[in-house]
């Protein structure tokens, strides 16, 4: 039920971000969700999911772009207040540990989330069994 995200390491200086987006959109490759944070004064990670990432992989590896493939989950949230929680607690309860956590792009109804963890098997199972739904590669084409 995973999907991919690819994580990027960059020069947190103006323009990086721009010839991300350039040489993913080149190629046809819609970005769906993106977290940026910064590591440091000089370096910033960057997330993204894409709709095509066999595609993006493509266009990043010819123009010689580092990047880290992983399994993340997209989960939808209830739309309320403490919503959040339906799909945070359990994992608490579990005793499993969220590392990113950022918006899929262009959902209209309930939102999607992004959720990179550090059991991702262990992740799917408790989710399942407290109703969240979660997405599997149909999350790419909303």
């Amino acid at each position: 039920m995973s999907i991919k995200q690819l994580r990027f390491k960059t020069q947190n200086i103006s323009g990086k971000l721009s010839h991300l987006s350039n040489v993913l959109g080149e190629q046809g490759v819609n970005i769906r969700a993106i977290s940026v944070s910064q590591e440091s004064t000089e370096i910033s990670d960057v997330c993204v999911v894409v709709d095509d990432p066999k595609k993006a992989k493509d266009a990043l590896s010819a123009k010689e772009i580092e990047f880290e493939e992983a399994d993340v989950l997209a989960v939808e949230m209830p739309d309320h207040p403490g919503g959040m929680n339906a799909v945070l607690r359990p994992l608490k309860d579990a005793g499993i540990n969220v590392i990113t956590l950022y918006p899929y792009i262009g959902r209209a109804s309930n939102p999607v989330m992004i959720l990179e963890v550090d059991h991702l098997k262990k992740a799917t199972e408790v989710l399942k069994r407290n109703w969240v739904k979660i997405w599997d590669k149909g999350v790419y084409k909303l």
